[in-house]
């Protein structure tokens, strides 16, 4: 009786053929669905990349002799080139640390029971709501020759300052940068505070941990992924400043605000497609390199925090 249980119960075997057959349509049914996204990245992105490349080792569209690197050459060797990619660099190095940190010292503050909380963080999100050119409106008003800040600093005895058209541009725009973005980074670390788990600050507390030892040990350990999201995102937008300098200064800004935006803008005017795409390449393998690096040191301090 119980070999006829066993003998019923027993599943039937599954064929080899039939399986893999199985396996291909669920291949082919997964490609199918994946084609449509594949070739819009491959012609809106990887095709232009590729095309990038060609114009920037040959002399010129029509001619297409290959010159190999020569057009890398020229770009490196050029004196508006270095400008702007020197004020680009020291621009990003200011504007980009500044963002992160005061936004998160934001967050922090706004993540403790603070009176007037949803006021304080819908006023740092308000410039999210207003349109580049009435910011740029703004900001003309204040930092003008006969401006806002320069009426103020006279009451100091301070003389007055061209801001616009002097190595101060820099400290508007910086300016102008933080008060734009400093809302959105802050409240992407305050869904960052909010996902930490409370059992930890719990126990910490019952360890007589000081909220100081709290934010460096555990909070910023959690926050580390958020850090270098909101850091590239930071990054990214430190390279799209060029609108609000060309609202302020038009195409050929002062020297201390001339960002390399301006030298890629104003190439493109002059149709030099291969200087162009050679300059493109160039910051596309630094923001690569600069990149690897934020991934590579947060996988470092954040991997004991995983999972």
């Amino acid at each position: 009786m119980t070999r006829r249980l066993n003998k019923q119960i027993k599943p039937k075997a599954v064929k080899p053929h039939r399986n893999k057959k199985r396996v291909w349509k669920e291949r082919a049914g997964s490609a199918l669905f994946l084609a449509p996204s594949l070739i819009g990245v491959f012609v809106f992105f990887i095709l232009p990349f590729v095309v990038v490349i060609f114009y920037s080792m040959v002399d010129n569209p029509i001619n297409h002799n290959f010159v190999f690197l020569d057009n890398f050459k020229n770009v490196l060797g050029n004196s508006s080139f270095r400008l702007a990619a020197a004020n680009t660099l020291k621009f990003s190095s200011a504007a980009v640390p500044l963002a992160v940190i005061l936004s998160l010292a934001l967050a922090a503050v706004l993540d403790c029971n603070i009176p007037f909380r949803s006021q304080f963080r819908s006023f740092f999100l308000s410039p999210m709501m207003v349109p580049v050119a009435s910011i740029v409106l703004v900001w003309q008003v204040l930092f003008h020759y006969n401006g806002v800040v320069n009426e103020f600093l006279a009451n100091f005895g301070i003389g007055k300052i061209d801001w616009l058209k002097s190595e101060y541009g820099q400290v508007v725009v910086i300016l102008l940068f933080l008060w734009k973005n400093l809302g959105y980074n802050m409240i992407l670390f305050m869904a960052g505070i909010g996902s930490i788990p409370k059992e930890l600050m719990e126990v910490a507390r019952l360890e007589s941990a000081s909220k100081w030892q709290i934010f460096i040990h555990i909070k910023l350990r959690y926050l580390s992924s958020t850090i270098m999201f909101v850091t590239i995102f930071s990054l990214i937008n430190s390279f799209k400043v060029f609108r609000e300098i060309y609202l302020l200064s038009g195409d050929y800004p002062y020297d201390s605000i001339y960002m390399l935006q301006h030298f890629m803008n104003n190439t493109f005017r002059n149709l030099d497609y291969q200087k162009l795409s050679a300059a493109a390449i160039i910051m596309s393998f630094v923001m690569i390199v600069i990149i690897g690096i934020l991934f590579l040191t947060e996988n470092y301090f954040g991997k004991d925090v995983e999972g």
